[in-house]
């Protein structure tokens, strides 16, 4: 079953080229700012922006089928929907709104109308994966697997290089107790692509549940950690396979490391606490089973064993108010009212004892019906239960079974992503959720806002910005990042709409300033209207030639932009409406060219070559980014950045040995991707 979709990104959506008609505002000019930001994740920023062009012109489709992109990654499923509506009710030909109308119905969990939306979209594109994948999953999820398998075979037909359509299938295939297939599936899978998680998670479960080879299992758990070295469920599950082969201390650590990453993870403290009771570590095992109840007060599991436990210490009070609510949600539990007999039986309330022992020994030989909370404990095969499902009967268990299933180590399912929903018309930001992609680290901008983390509390230094900063002369305080936030706040954005209405009235009211042009670009860059921006950085450089940082930021802004219309690009190919660029034009080049005036102005700024690095390694000159990185990191010897940097132009010329020593010196200085990517050199 889906319990939980999530977007899997792929690429961006197409260029709105409407021609503006006469209206109070130059909608070409807002969709556009809107897509920037749209391309640049900026979801909230971005609805603002199709808002605006919606009031202005509401008979146009594109509109609110780019907000339904929006709100599509902002996981507003039901606006999404509405949009999307709206958008075909405008032109039912929009074969992306169909799709997008498609996901969204089928992460709310309605697959008939789903299945739906896909087939008017695939009449129209009847080649399209993500459209055909979509629809043999939301097949097998209202149980028609006779359609869902025909149509993974249209899928791997058409594709047959899609290691996502080759697992799909084989959980489909699992679905229908073929194994074999399955397991050929999944193989095919891991040829075409070595690197495919899925096929690693599944296969490791496959291990589990059919062969009960944990070593096997383990050894895949192994590799699919190293390829997603961030999810707190892959370690869950590992630590359940180190305990099956033993490794007690192995399946701590990693119940440890997985708690660090998702202090929340009741999987992970609930394993834990059973791991500790079993080692007779009794007060740190209640504090984790009091740990998932302060999570979840009804998790009973957790109330049963943390009684058993609260007995073992004395505190029978706590134990007793533990287990009756065990038996108040399971009152035909023989287990639970043994428990409560011993607990009587200690503190001396004898005839109660009695009545409890009665009543388990009248329940002992009695079934109990399957529910939710009873699914069963990783590894164990219910074929009782498996033949009751297939017979349609009622689903019962033993006694031993449910005491086996309150008591036993649990998995995390989800990690795999094979369930999750294709939109071939959103942004690609998400991707890193989910595939480990090996990219330079960005360029540093100026900015007003930063992301403040533990290893980095503040943005960076640049003389330049701190002396802007000082003169109080901006309505705004600069700073300096490679990790700019998203304007997320609706707020926010409004405060920047309303400097630029503020420097519009000054500049028309007075003789304007470079620093005022500067200043208006920076709300412009803040809001991503890069083309407005490099028009009011060009003019301040025209009043001011010497203006390092305008400089700076045009060059950033440039960069920005050609970076939007590649994005945007990508997403073109169908629609035959990519942007078209001014012949001769190269926005890389022209952006190289601010950086070198950079660095003619302050040749001491590490910043200004490491963004020519980083541009030029865009532009496929490794041996002239090399170079850059050199200078910044003899200006910077502690650049993190520019190590990382390096050792990615070195990792990619072939030179390991260099590549590792970049790359560990840029972890030790705050660059966390360095580590998973070590760990990624170190396995080949």
């Amino acid at each position: 079953m889906i319990t939980k979709v999530r977007i899997l990104v792929t690429n961006i959506i197409a260029l709105f080229t409407t021609v503006a008609a006469s209206a109070q505002i130059n909608t070409d000019q807002v969709m556009r700012i809107g897509q920037n930001n749209l391309a640049l994740e900026d979801y909230v920023l971005s609805i603002q922006y199709f808002n605006q062009v919606i009031d202005v012109k509401p008979h146009l489709a594109r509109p609110y089928f780019l907000r339904a992109v929006a709100k599509l990654n902002l996981d507003d499923f039901l606006g999404a929907e509405a949009d999307a509506t709206l958008a075909l009710d405008r032109n039912p030909f929009l074969v992306d709104a169909w799709e997008v109308r498609g996901v969204a119905r089928q992460n709310m969990g309605r697959n008939r109308s789903a299945i739906d939306d896909y087939n008017h979209a695939l009449e129209l594109l009847p080649d399209n994966r993500g459209l055909l994948y979509n629809k043999a999953m939301a097949q097998q999820e209202i149980n028609d697997l006779e359609g869902a398998g025909e149509t993974y075979e249209i899928l791997l037909r058409r594709f047959p290089r899609f290691d996502g359509g080759y697992i799909g299938r084989a959980r489909l295939l699992l679905a229908e107790k073929d194994t074999v297939a399955a397991l050929a599936d999944i193989e095919k899978a891991l040829s075409i692509n070595k690197n495919a998680i899925n096929g690693y998670i599944l296969r490791a479960d496959v291990a589990i549940g059919q062969s009960k080879d944990y070593a096997a299992a383990l050894r895949d758990m192994d590799t699919a950690i190293k390829l997603l070295p961030r999810q707190p469920g892959l370690f869950v599950n590992r630590a359940y396979l180190r305990y099956m082969t033993d490794d007690f201390n192995g399946a701590f650590a990693d119940y440890d490391y997985a708690l660090q990453l998702d202090p929340d993870n009741q999987a992970a403290l609930f394993n834990r606490g059973l791991l500790r009771s079993e080692v007779h570590d009794t007060n740190k095992a209640i504090e984790d089973f009091t740990g998932v109840l302060g999570l979840n007060p009804d998790d009973y599991k957790a109330l049963y064993n943390r009684a058993m436990l609260l007995a073992e210490i004395g505190d029978y009070t706590t134990a007793i108010a533990d287990i009756n609510r065990v038996i108040e949600a399971f009152p035909d539990f023989a287990a639970a009212y043994f428990m409560r007999y011993d607990i009587l039986r200690r503190k001396g309330d004898m005839a109660a004892a009695k009545r409890d022992y009665d009543r388990s020994m009248d329940l002992a030989k009695t079934d109990l019906p399957l529910t939710p909370m009873l699914d069963a404990p990783s590894g164990e095969t219910a074929d009782s239960t498996a033949q009751a499902e297939a017979a349609d009967a009622p689903v019962t268990l033993s006694q031993e079974q449910v005491k086996r299933r309150f008591s036993s180590l649990t998995t995390v399912s989800g990690n795999s992503s094979p369930e999750q929903i294709y939109n071939s018309k959103s942004i690609r930001g998400r991707v890193q959720e989910h595939n480990v992609n090996i990219e330079p680290e960005p360029i540093f901008v100026v900015t007003y806002y930063t992301s403040p983390t533990e290893l980095k509390m503040s943005g960076d230094y640049l003389r330049e910005v701190d002396d802007i900063n000082a003169t109080r002369t901006l309505r705004f305080l600069l700073q300096v990042t490679n990790h700019e936030p998203t304007l997320s706040d609706e707020d926010r954005a409004t405060t920047h709409f309303n400097s630029i209405k503020y420097y519009d009235s000054y500049i028309a009211g007075h003789t304007p300033r470079a620093i005022d042009y500067f200043g208006r670009a920076m709300d412009y860059m803040t809001l991503r209207d890069y083309d407005r921006a490099i028009i009011d950085l060009d003019k301040a450089i025209s009043l001011t030639p010497d203006f390092t940082l305008a400089y700076l930021v045009r060059a950033n802004a440039r960069f920005l932009a050609s970076q939007v219309s590649a994005r945007i690009a990508q997403g073109s190919d169908r629609d035959g409406d990519a942007p078209a660029l001014v012949p001769g034009y190269n926005p890389a080049r022209v952006a190289i060219a601010d950086l070198d005036s950079v660095i003619r102005l302050s040749p001491s700024m590490p910043v200004a070559y490491y963004n020519k690095g980083v541009i030029l390694i865009q532009m496929g000159d490794l041996t002239s980014a090399l170079q850059c990185f050199n200078k910044a990191l003899e200006l910077r010897p502690d650049f993190g950045e520019a190590y990382y940097n390096r050792g990615y132009i070195y990792l990619s010329l072939g030179n390991r040995d260099a590549a590792f020593n970049d790359l560990s010196r840029a972890g030790s200085l705050g660059v966390v991707p360095s580590y998973n990517l070590l760990k990624r050199m170190s396995t080949r």
